[in-house]
């Protein structure tokens, strides 16, 4: 596939991330923020967040297993990952967050459990997403092209 070819492709991928909410304009200020002094940039705050939410995912299992759940800790530890989320543009995952924090107020382990999940198989499916879409820009930078901007983020 000549870069071309890569870029179109390119923005059908991440335009249909954008229409099925998994990521929102938050995303595409981050691609504003790099430039040649920083190429990388997105990149780097894409693999800060897979570290932040592992981190996140664990603690909040190891709490959610503990005999005396700390409900407070959850929350916190769901308030960081909404943070995270949100700062990046993953919509889907920040959304799973809201109602988890909803839920983690009646402090029932069994829901908190059930909420983990879906907070768990959001973040999947979008690092699944994202590391494709990262892939595709080193694919058109190897070619000699250039990443496109997005300027519609709907």
């Amino acid at each position: 596939m000549d870069s071309t070819e890569l870029q179109r492709h390119f923005l059908d991928y991440i335009s249909t991330l954008f229409r099925e909410g998994f990521l929102d304009g938050q995303f595409g200020q981050l691609q504003l923020l790099q430039d040649e002094s920083n190429p990388d940039f997105v990149i780097e705050v894409v693999s800060l967040f897979f570290d932040d939410s592992e981190r996140i995912l664990n603690g909040l299992t190891t709490t959610l297993e503990q005999q005396n759940v700390d409900f407070k800790k959850i929350d916190a530890y769901v308030h960081q990952l909404k943070g995270s989320s949100s700062s990046i543009g993953a919509q889907r995952v920040r959304n799973a967050c809201i109602a988890f924090r909803n839920i983690c107020e009646a402090q029932k382990v069994e829901a908190c459990l059930e909420c983990l999940e879906q907070v768990r198989q959001e973040y999947l499916l979008i690092k699944t997403k994202l590391r494709a879409l990262l892939q595709l820009e080193e694919k058109i930078i190897a070619a000699g092209g250039i990443i496109p901007m997005i300027t519609d983020f709907s």
